[in-house]
Order: C-alpha cells, then sequence, then structure tokens
C-alpha cells in the first residue's frame, strides 16, 4: 500500500514571497496554452489566430479562469458561508477553486473576445479547447502535492491504494486527482489535439471537449470524495456529476447542431 509522499506546498521562497506548487502548476498550465496555441495560430491559417490574439486571448482566459473559478467554487459549493461573509471571497490563496466554475469563466472571457475581434464564436472555441486539458492535467497534479482532494476509501490490496495523511481517518484511498489527471487532462488533450489537427464544422472541437470532460469527471467523481461539508446530492450523485451533466447535454446538442449545419 502507497503513502502519499507529503511534499512541501511551497516550491521555493524568495524573501518573504512563497511560491506554491500549485500556483506553478497554474503557470505551467497558461504557459503551454500560449506555446501550443502559438504554434497551430502561425500552422493554420484558417484557424483565423495569429500569435498576438494568443497573447490577448491568454490574457482574458487567465481572468476567466481565476475569477470564474473562485466565483464558482463561491456559488456551487458553499453559497451560504459566502453570501454571510462576502468578503472571503477574495481570500483565493486560502484555496477554493471549481474547474466548472473556470469553464464558465473562459466561456465568458471567449464570447467578450469573438465579438471584439470579430471572430464566430465556435470557430473561436474550437482553437480553444485543446489547449485547455493540459491546464487541468497539471492543476490535478497540483491537487496531488498538496494532498488534498483525495479519493474515496478502497481496499488496502488495490494496486494504487494511498494513505493520505491529511485525511484522519488513516484508511486506504483512490489517489483521484492522478486519475484526473489522466483522464480529463492526458488522455482529453490527446483526443481533442488529434480531432482537431484539420478543419472541423464549427462547433465539433468544442461539443467534443464538453461531452468528453463531463464524461470523465462524472466517472471519476465515483472515486473522489465528496466534499466533507457537502456529502453526496440528489440520487447518491456528488456536486462534480451534478454539475458535469448539463456539459454533457450541451455536448450533445452543440454536437447535433454542428451535425447538421455541415450537411446543410
Amino acid at each position: 500500500m502507497l503513502v502519499h509522499p507529503q511534499f512541501d506546498p511551497i516550491a521555493f521562497s524568495v524573501g518573504p514571497v512563497s511560491v506554491h506548487w500549485y500556483g506553478l502548476m497554474y503557470l505551467v498550465g497558461f504557459a503551454l496554452f500560449w506555446w501550443l496555441g502559438t504554434y497551430r495560430a502561425k500552422k493554420d491559417s484558417w484557424r483565423q489566430m495569429d500569435a498576438e490574439k494568443v497573447e490577448d486571448l491568454l490574457f482574458f482566459g487567465v481572468l476567466g479562469v481565476i475569477i470564474g473559478g473562485r466565483l464558482g467554487y463561491c456559488l456551487f459549493y458553499q453559497p451560504d458561508f459566502y453570501l454571510t461573509y462576502p468578503s472571503q471571497i477574495i481570500r483565493i490563496w486560502d484555496g477554493g477553486m471549481s474547474a466548472h466554475g473556470g469553464i464558465l469563466g473562459v466561456i465568458i472571457a471567449m464570447l467578450y473576445f469573438a465579438k471584439t475581434r470579430s471572430i464566430n464564436f465556435f470557430t473561436l472555441a474550437d482553437f480553444v479547447v485543446p489547449l485547455v486539458p493540459l491546464g487541468l492535467l497539471f492543476g490535478r497534479i497540483g491537487n496531488f502535492i498538496n494532498g488534498e482532494l483525495w479519493g474515496r476509501v478502497c481496499s488496502p490490496e488495490f494496486v494504487l491504494a494511498m494513505i493520505f495523511p491529511q485525511a484522519a481517518d488513516g484508511l486506504p484511498r483512490h489517489p483521484s486527482q492522478l486519475y484526473e489527471a489522466t483522464l480529463e487532462g492526458l488522455l482529453l488533450f490527446v483526443v481533442l489535439w488529434i480531432y482537431s489537427k484539420r478543419p472541423r464544422t464549427p462547433g465539433k472541437v468544442a461539443a467534443l471537449f464538453c461531452l468528453g470532460y463531463g464524461i470523465c469527471r462524472f466517472v471519476v467523481e465515483f472515486f473522489r470524495e465528496p466534499d466533507s461539508f457537502l456529502g453526496l446530492q440528489a440520487l447518491g450523485l456528488s456536486q462534480g456529476q451534478w454539475l458535469s451533466l448539463p456539459l454533457i447535454v450541451i455536448g450533445v446538442f452543440v454536437w447535433v447542431w454542428a451535425q447538421r449545419s455541415s450537411k446543410r
């Protein structure tokens, strides 16, 4: 049976300033977005992007991820607390980010960018979504380094069973952060990157992201320990699963719409 390595959450310090691994993982995700986005923009003119647009898009995307992720966590997971103590919303350094909220924030950022740059929204979305899973990948690695968001209790004989000292019960659990990093991150990136290599009907790549992320997150939630302050919700599903269902529905709807558009 494995034991979580108990990494130091602080990567390094410069004087009084400490840089955390979790923050570095976000920076790695943003850097990869810029690098791969610039590569594709230069390589394929049909994407209607260039290096300058990628940089501008990254700026708005960062705002969308941070603001949307934070507000999503506050409203989706602990609305009563944050509505009672709204000043706590800005304390992002205390932790609390929602991937679903971050996705909503990025959608809003893309809507603004597409409108101000006169780009079709779905053309822009199809450019953006293959670059998103790597950010999810490194975000989940950050969760693992912090020893947080661990999985549900499992058999000690399971090959990946792991003890998380932060979980006071000391029981073996699934390292669900790594499951999410593999499915929502690496696997989804490979699928979307390959599928989007050639022109597709606008909206199809974005639809595949919604379906892929929604399904992967829904499945992994069966192995992830629900938040202690929420527990399981209706029908025995977690909050993360309920938030993933609309993404799956949107993915199906957009895929069908794009398929019919291609026939017309």
